[in-house]
């Protein structure tokens, strides 16, 4: 897998595979992502991505491979013993999975107040200096979350993320649900706050405009295994049929698709 030779990897997957039941996912999975870089995986629909995710934070555990984040070997790793690198990670989730039980500050800070156990007054402080830093006014945060547009949610869900200043952020279909402007406005702010954080990033999208502006490299994955990767400007000339058939987003090609007969 190619990466950075002067960096040491930040995130490294070793031939993962993950099956449920019958169903194999992941098929010897591999993927490399230097410190301070940024990695997009591409692919459609139940392809694995989320999966691939999901083993590296460890809500799933694969059944075979190894994966290392900074250097150490997580799958296994307890509940315990996880939590510091954990604590390392930052999460933009699909929907941006806001608890409307809690006010929008309170949902920027929760990673501070929960896990890292910060009075609710400094924790304040810096979920509204967050909530500004991604271009929402101090009065936000006393919102519901069912007050907010679709896109002030994403940015709320990117305050969240970037709220603990975290060296890992992972960003999980950022921009699904968007027009194409506030899709634009996410991905411009997802670049800014990682270039000023200096972290290495993880995103997952099936949305090429998405891909093309957040990634330093792209890699597509395709029946469990990633068949392509290479930086974001060679993706147009990348000689791979199934890459120039998911990027042109064409019908025809030898991408097999299960579509269903009305």
């Amino acid at each position: 897998m190619t990466e950075d030779k002067n960096t040491n990897p930040m995130i490294e997957m070793d031939n993962v595979h993950k099956s449920f039941g019958p169903k194999q996912v992941l098929k010897g999975f591999d993927l490399s992502i230097a410190k301070g870089k940024s990695l997009v995986i591409i692919g459609g629909s139940g392809t694995g991505k989320s999966v691939a995710l999901k083993c590296i934070l460890g809500i799933l555990k694969p059944d075979t491979g190894l994966i290392r984040v900074d250097g150490t070997e997580v799958t296994s790793l307890s509940s315990r013993q996880r939590k510091p690198i954990l604590a390392k990670i930052g999460m933009l989730f699909q929907g941006a999975a806001l608890f409307d039980s809690i006010p929008v500050w309170q949902n920027v800070a929760f990673g501070l107040i929960q896990g890292k156990g910060m009075n609710k007054k400094d924790a304040h402080e810096i979920a509204i200096e967050k909530l500004r830093r991604v271009g929402l006014t101090p009065d936000v945060g006393d919102l519901s979350p069912s007050e907010l547009s679709g896109g002030m949610q994403k940015r709320v869900g990117l305050a969240r993320a970037i709220a603990s200043e975290p060296e890992i952020i992972f960003f999980d279909e950022p921009t699904t649900g968007l027009d194409p402007i506030m899709a634009d406005v996410i991905n411009d702010l997802i670049v800014e706050c990682v270039r000023d954080l200096g972290a290495t990033t993880l995103s997952i999208t099936h949305d090429m405009a998405s891909a093309r502006k957040i990634a330093d490299r792209i890699a597509m994955l395709y029946q469990g295994k990633i068949i392509w990767e290479g930086d974001k400007a060679e993706i147009d000339t990348s000689g791979n049929d199934y890459v120039d058939q998911f990027i042109h987003g064409r019908a025809q090609g030898p991408i097999e698709m299960q579509l269903l007969k009305p």
